[in-house]
């Protein structure tokens, strides 16, 4: 199935969908495994069309909960990071065995 296609059905009906391509590629890892399932392309074409479900899902939830850029974030300086072990006040050491602090 195409993901343009799959674009114009609900979360609903997206998640039933799910659900039964989950139960599909159990049933042909199944038979594969059993050496009953011809066409062997089967499974993975089903985890394909999975994942493009679970890709679509992902971007429903993200569009649905992503509030607008605000101005003030995109102008603000990068965090910078720090070790774990530099804010528990540990010294560090190197490959040359030096201890940095």
């Amino acid at each position: 199935m195409k993901a343009k296609d799959m674009r114009e059905k609900s979360r609903e009906d997206m998640l039933e969908l799910e659900k039964s391509l989950v139960s599909d590629a159990f049933q042909a890892k199944l038979k594969n495994f059993t050496n009953r399932l011809d066409d062997t392309s089967q499974i993975r074409k089903l985890r394909r069309d999975l994942a493009r479900v679970k890709t679509l899902l992902g971007e429903l939830q993200r569009n649905a909960r992503e509030p607008a850029p605000r101005a003030e974030t995109a102008n603000t300086p990068p965090v910078e990071k720090v070790s774990a072990r530099k804010r528990a006040g540990k010294t560090a050491k190197t490959e040359q065995g030096e201890a940095i602090k």
